[in-house]
């Protein structure tokens, strides 16, 4: 890092810091008392800053990564200031933990994006710290900074073994992900990302070496016919079929080996994957997860993936292949006809945006829901159009990847991309100055009008005095 960058990075960390410490301040005045998945999580973190750790709230899904992190942090802190009293666990200190996971993420997020794209001269140490601080302000995991909720962690231990892989410390990047699946049981799908990458990597190599070989073919691992699909296809099969190779990546890939080994015994042991409260946890094929995730990103990503070239582009791909195009929607509106699911709190709780998007949009009438599949293939195309800079092998690896995290939740939940979001992100190449600015500013309008709308536009229920307040 080059000096000038150096102080730019600081003082864009120092300033977005600051910010978040004023808006801190604010969300704690007006919401002094624990609010939504809150009602469990704090007092299960004060149960253990008391010493009580057998003591489990039954309604927590989730392993105790946040509250034995947040004992950790927070009562040595009190012991070194003297902090007694209710005030060493209180709601605004637990929340203050993820406060400090926010700025650990931005300060990932650059190391991140400095590794990924080390290759590419053209993009400038402003470029770098300007994307950073764009996806450190994404709001749906900006949001979440400001309350007790397991996101912020879980972005921290994922991005942070995701690094060390990046470095080749696969020890160290297989213990992270341990500590970002005690955050959250699905994150165990990123450390399988992270043993991917090492897998991409080498596939990748040998894939060239067969290039090479047969040059006069013209096979490029980059193409997008069904031809060049299949041809990867079955040397992917035979590559992974030979001793010699499978203990190569045996012995890449062991210490994740391990940790997907010991996921696999947690689950024999709890009986399933969930901690807790079952009932409202149950697995399913709800494809349509994954069509849901391509318009969240495609929102969030628009100055990406809404372009007049992109446009063009895939309409002159839809005239040269008519029919692959009509298999694709055949198939979507298969999905969508046989694997929705609409999960009971996204019906009942309107305090989620999740809830108004599904009452205004799919359930204006029953059409709706089929008549959105040609934005979905849009929207797919262009997700892949973006990623045609990484190997095949990359694509296919994280597109499982994708689908393990998304398609088995029955409930409609904005947090459960931001994991899938944030890897996407950081893999595309940089865009010009003028779209990435675009970018920030669309970001920082979400979460004014966020924090506007959770802050000041409060409402209560018939049967209850509590203040509620929509979130994401």
């Amino acid at each position: 890092m080059e000096r000038a960058e150096a102080y730019g990075f600081s003082g864009a960390m120092s300033g977005s810091f600051l910010l978040s410490c004023l808006l801190f301040a604010a969300v704690s005045r007006r919401q002094r008392g624990p609010y939504m998945d809150e009602v469990f999580h704090v007092p299960q973190a004060q149960a253990y800053c008391h010493g009580h750790f057998l003591q489990w709230d039954p309604m927590i899904t989730t392993p105790p990564g946040l509250y034995l992190l947040s004992v950790g942090v927070v009562k040595p802190a009190a012991w070194l200031l003297g902090w007694t009293g209710s005030v060493v666990c209180s709601v605004g200190m637990l929340r203050f933990i993820n406060l400090l996971f926010s700025a650990g993420n931005f300060y990932l997020l650059y190391l991140l994006l400095f590794k990924i794209h080390q290759k590419n001269k053209a993009v400038s140490g402003f470029q770098r710290i300007l994307s950073a601080l764009t996806l450190a302000m994404f709001p749906t995991l900006y949001f979440f900074t400001f309350l007790y909720y397991t996101d912020p962690g879980s972005a921290f231990f994922t991005l942070f073994s995701y690094l060390m892989c990046l470095y080749g410390n696969h020890k160290t990047s297989a213990l992270l992900g341990f500590c970002g699946f005690m955050f959250r049981q699905t994150n165990i799908v990123w450390t399988v990302f992270c043993a991917g990458n090492v897998v991409a990597e080498k596939l990748n190599e040998a894939w060239k070496i067969e290039l090479q070989k047969k040059r006069d073919e013209k096979i490029s691992s980059r193409k997008g016919s069904f031809s060049d699909l299949t041809r990867v296809l079955q040397f992917l099969v035979e590559y992974l079929l030979s001793p010699k190779n499978l203990v190569t990546l045996t012995a890449l890939t062991w210490p994740y080996i391990i940790l997907v080994s010991l996921f696999f015994v947690f689950v024999f042991v709890n009986g399933g994957i969930v901690v807790g409260d079952r009932s409202s946890h149950e697995a399913c094929l709800h494809f349509p997860q994954l069509f849901y995730f391509l318009s969240f990103t495609g929102f969030f990503s628009f100055p990406h993936l809404l372009t007049p070239t992109k446009i063009r582009k895939f309409l002159l791909s839809l005239r040269k292949h008519p029919v692959q195009y009509s298999l694709i929607t055949v198939i979507s509106l298969f999905l969508i006809w046989k694997f929705t699911y609409v999960h009971k709190y996204l019906l009942a709780d309107n305090r989620h945006y999740t809830f108004y998007v599904w009452r205004r949009v799919f359930q204006r009438h029953e059409l709706v829901k089929y008549l959105l599949v040609p934005f979905y293939i849009f929207a797919g195309w262009s997700f892949a159009d973006t990623l045609k800079s990484k190997s095949i092998f990359w694509i296919l690896m994280y597109f499982v990847c994708l689908l393990a995290v998304t398609v088995p939740q029955k409930l409609l939940e904005f947090r459960y991309f931001i994991l899938p979001f944030l890897i996407y992100r950081l893999n595309i190449p940089f865009l010009s100055l003028y779209r990435q600015l675009l970018e920030l500013a669309f970001y920082i309008l979400v979460n004014a009008l966020t924090f506007y709308v959770f802050l000041n536009r409060t409402f209560q229920w018939k049967n209850s005095d509590e203040v509620q307040r929509f979130m994401w």
